[in-house]
């Protein structure tokens, strides 16, 4: 038996890079944004501009001195003091962009990803888009060739979305589209039955979209629900397991904890990325089939109808964001996000338009 021989990565064929590759890799661009940080670890985000210039308390820092550079460098201000200059991650970008709903952390943007099993090439729906964190993650994992529809109610805060996404790749992304209205009006008459091979529902009353995600979610998709509170968590598990098209569904909280770590002074940080919401998992099982029904050791406990009615109001109009605790975002609070990001993204298209 004889080897196959090892293919030269010189001889192979280029191959296109995927969309936003470009704006993570080479030297710095105008458009592009940097994070500053100085030797007391204090962080500042800007966008590079020719002629821009960085001002503080300790001096001005000239964009142009990092123009054309590389990452990662050390440089110094007017002053002489030090700033280390690095692209922001992902999860910089996320957490510094212009926003208009509450983003979902990034801590739990990675658990989405993993596990609902996002794979390159898949048809994933998501609702709502919010300020497009998720979208971003979800982009990345269903690459170019994929499928990302987003939908949203709020067309401010799909105008905060598109400019976010487009700043981070560089340019409209060939895998995405943005449906304005209600998921569980639209999903069916945009997708035929069983096309979609995942359902990421970040959205007040998850529960209201059961059927239509049923219908367009194929045999073995996985259907994730991100909630802020239990009781929310509670009713969509109880409604997916009375529906019976699903499998027993699994629920999740992750949380982040950094350490102090400074020579022998290694301890928890004292502040920690605690609750920001519950993970809810299930798949879509075969038409025709039932949800297995797991066998318990004890008799689940009779509720008394004022318990259930405090837990699961009849009156539907009780499930309001101010309910639940959430801060409603203003109109003019959403547009003044939506003109943050749209000009965000502007000054990058400029930077590419020059670069052609």
């Amino acid at each position: 038996m004889t080897d196959s021989p090892i293919e030269n990565p010189a001889d192979a064929p280029a191959r296109p890079a995927p969309t936003g590759a470009g704006e993570r890799r080479g030297p710095l661009r105008p458009g592009q944004r940097v994070q500053l940080k100085d030797a007391k670890g204090r962080l500042n985000t800007v966008t590079l501009t020719e002629g821009g210039q960085f001002h503080s308390y300790q001096g001005v820092l000239h964009h142009d001195d990092l123009i054309g550079g590389p990452d990662g460098v050390v440089v110094a201000n007017s002053a002489g003091h030090d700033y280390q200059v690095l692209r922001p991650l992902l999860s910089d970008f996320v957490l510094s962009m212009p926003r208009g709903a509450t983003v979902v952390y990034p801590k739990d943007a990675g658990q989405i990803v993993q596990m609902a099993d996002v794979f390159p090439g898949a048809t994933v729906v998501e609702a709502g888009v919010g300020s497009g964190g998720l979208s971003i993650s979800l982009l990345r994992a269903v690459g170019d060739s994929g499928q990302l529809h987003s939908y949203e109610r709020r067309e401010e805060f799909a105008d905060v979305a598109r400019a976010n996404v487009q700043t981070f790749f560089g340019g409209e992304h060939p895998a995405w589209r943005i449906h304005l209205g209600n998921a569980q009006d639209q999903m069916t008459a945009v997708h035929e039955p069983g096309s979609v091979d995942r359902v990421v529902l970040d959205m007040l009353a998850p529960w209201e979209c059961l059927d239509a995600v049923a219908t367009v979610l194929a045999p073995g998709g996985v259907w994730i629900n991100y909630v802020a509170t239990a009781t929310q968590l509670s009713r969509v598990a109880e409604a997916i397991r009375e529906d019976g098209r699903f499998t027993q569904t699994e629920a999740s909280e992750t949380m982040v904890r950094g350490w102090h770590l400074d020579g022998l002074a290694v301890r928890p940080d004292h502040r920690m990325v605690a609750h920001t919401g519950f993970l809810l998992a299930c798949r879509r099982l075969a038409t025709g089939q039932e949800a297995l029904a797991l066998k318990k050791r004890s008799k689940v406990s009779e509720f008394k109808a004022v318990d259930v009615e405090a837990w699961q109001p009849a009156d539907e109009n009780r499930w309001t964001p101010e309910a639940l605790g959430e801060r409603p975002v203003t109109d003019k609070k959403a547009r003044k996000a939506a003109r943050e990001a749209a000009s965000m993204e502007q000054r990058g298209a400029r930077r590419h338009l020059e670069d052609l």
